[in-house]
């Protein structure tokens, strides 16, 4: 029995000790890749969060269409200045996400693309919508500048952007978005080209 212990010279400690280092090595990695996943993944729902609060703005935004009249102040009660839109995504009522309203070309306030006047010839007399937008012509008898047939209303373009902002991690998501609306000609002469 001596003699089998001679002869074997450590060679079983030695290959428990590599064992063991790559077992250790093997649970680390693991370790970190697991970490590393979960990150990413609490990342994409941090987005997701900031995507949904944007998307929840422009809705806000839509719905009231406060942009036509007054760009510079699209909702009646802003949270961090001008345009912005707060929302508490965890029910604990502090604010985790601040969503901006602005367009590409003004960092501040949608923008109108274009506004084009309806003629009172393209109403609709039986829909209620166009009902509001006859204007009266009146004779012109040759008169320079005289009625050009256009009605109370236009059709405008829209560019609006809302920018998401999570207050925790900095995630962001921007959407943006073009719109389309039919509003009284005296709000798109202040707010259009």
């Amino acid at each position: 029995m001596t003699m089998t212990r001679k002869r074997q010279s450590g060679a079983t400690l030695v290959i428990g000790m590599i064992m063991l280092v790559l077992m250790t090595l093997f649970a680390v990695t693991s370790f970190t890749l697991g970490r590393g996943e979960y990150q990413i993944i609490s990342n994409m729902q941090f987005r997701s969060e900031a995507e949904s609060a944007a998307q929840m703005a422009l809705e806000q935004v839509v719905s009231k269409l406060n942009f036509a009249s007054n760009p510079a102040n699209v909702f009646p009660s802003p949270c961090a200045g001008a345009n912005t839109f707060c929302v508490d995504s965890t029910g604990d009522g502090v604010s985790d996400v601040t969503v901006s309203i602005k367009s590409r070309a003004d960092p501040t306030k949608p923008t109108c693309v274009v506004a084009r006047m309806i003629k009172n010839s393209a109403l609709v007399l039986g829909n209620d919508a166009d009902l509001g937008c006859v204007a009266g012509a009146s004779q012109s008898f040759g008169v320079a500048g005289a009625t050009t047939g256009d009605s109370l209303c236009a059709d405008s373009v829209w560019d609006v952007q809302a920018e998401a902002v999570d207050s925790l991690t900095n995630a962001k998501a921007v959407i943006t978005e073009g719109l389309a609306v039919r509003v009284a000609s005296d709000n798109i002469a202040a707010s259009c080209p």
